[in-house]
């Protein structure tokens, strides 16, 4: 498990949001992040930029003779600059519910605010956009890539998904890159689940794991799987999302590094104002509101968007 940002909290009423259940909210988020489970991480302030070595080449050593000149490298190292950005959300709750029934109320941001943080993120790494459609916080996002594949493209005498799959995986290796794990939508598990050998024997039985909470769900072509409703862009409870078509990304993940920033703020507010999604101006002490906000930095590079393969579908279906 990757360990988390430590937690500041700032102006929270221990009645409204005790501190024993700050820290569970946001350790699931990177648990619930696709790209956060394979990609690797890496320190990120959010007061200054990060520089990320990425490797370019593996220097290479040769034999040489007594008193000889040795060997030059051709290897080299380039550097990512990782700036923080920052993911927010506010949530309007009625007064009454927050001080009648704060237990329900903690239940449900438990579940909700980790998924939307994860979402957030891995939407823009995996998409290069915010969840409205504008263009991502992030300089690089896997979907970059020029590497793709159709799955149902082979028949299925030939394979079927499996082989799309194993074709994706050569495209990056013949590339020379290596692969190490794939990230999918949810909507690909009946599909990869469904798929037989001409006699109706499963192909693929190791897509999950029971039990697990982890983002990371198995394995598929024998590396590291991880499932993501950020892949296809259609999320579960946002009408406003839509579905991209994308049913999976896979490749070299040591070529994406990630950042989680020092502080996340937990606020909350009975005076506050705020906008609405149509312009409106509301005051949470005129309309006996609580106002939660929540805010976290994250950071996301990655070297040759080559190093990775899209695995494309039906846009509204499972294929």
């Amino acid at each position: 498990m990757v360990a988390t940002a430590p937690i500041k909290l700032s102006d929270v009423n221990a009645s409204l949001l005790p501190r024993t259940l700050a820290g569970p909210i946001f350790e699931k988020s990177v648990e619930q992040s696709a790209v956060m489970a394979l990609a690797r991480p890496a320190p990120l302030a959010i007061d200054a930029t990060t520089s990320i070595p990425i490797p370019m080449d593996v220097p290479v050593a040769d034999w040489v003779g007594q008193a000889a000149r040795k060997p030059l490298s051709s290897g080299g190292v380039s550097i990512k600059q990782m700036t923080a950005k920052k993911v927010a959300v506010l949530i309007p709750v009625a007064e009454e519910v927050a001080m009648t029934n704060a237990g329900g109320l903690y239940t449900q941001l438990q579940r909700d605010l980790p998924t939307a943080f994860a979402r957030a993120f891995d939407h823009a790494a995996i998409h290069g956009l915010t969840m409205k459609g504008a263009a991502g916080p992030f300089d690089d996002y896997l979907a970059e890539t020029t590497n793709s594949i159709a799955l149902g493209t082979a028949t299925q005498a030939d394979g079927g998904v499996w082989a799309d799959f194993v074709n994706g995986m050569g495209l990056v290796i013949n590339d020379d890159w290596d692969y190490t794990g794939t990230v999918a939508d949810h909507r690909l598990k009946p599909r990869l689940l469904l798929a037989t050998d001409t006699t109706g024997r499963p192909i693929l039985v190791d897509t999950t794991v029971p039990g697990t909470q982890m983002a990371s769900a198995g394995t598929l072509i024998g590396e590291p799987l991880a499932y993501s409703r950020s892949v296809s862009g259609k999320q579960r409870r946002q009408s406003t999302s839509s579905d991209t078509g994308l049913r999976a990304i896979g490749g070299d993940w040591s070529q994406a590094a990630y950042g989680v920033g020092m502080d996340i703020t937990v606020r909350i507010s009975k005076e506050a104002t705020y906008v609405d999604e149509d312009g409106g101006v509301h005051s949470a002490f005129q309309e006996n509101l609580v106002l939660i906000l929540a805010e976290a930095f994250y950071g996301y590079v990655q070297g040759d968007a080559q190093a990775f393969v899209k695995y494309t579908g039906t846009a509204g279906s499972s294929s």
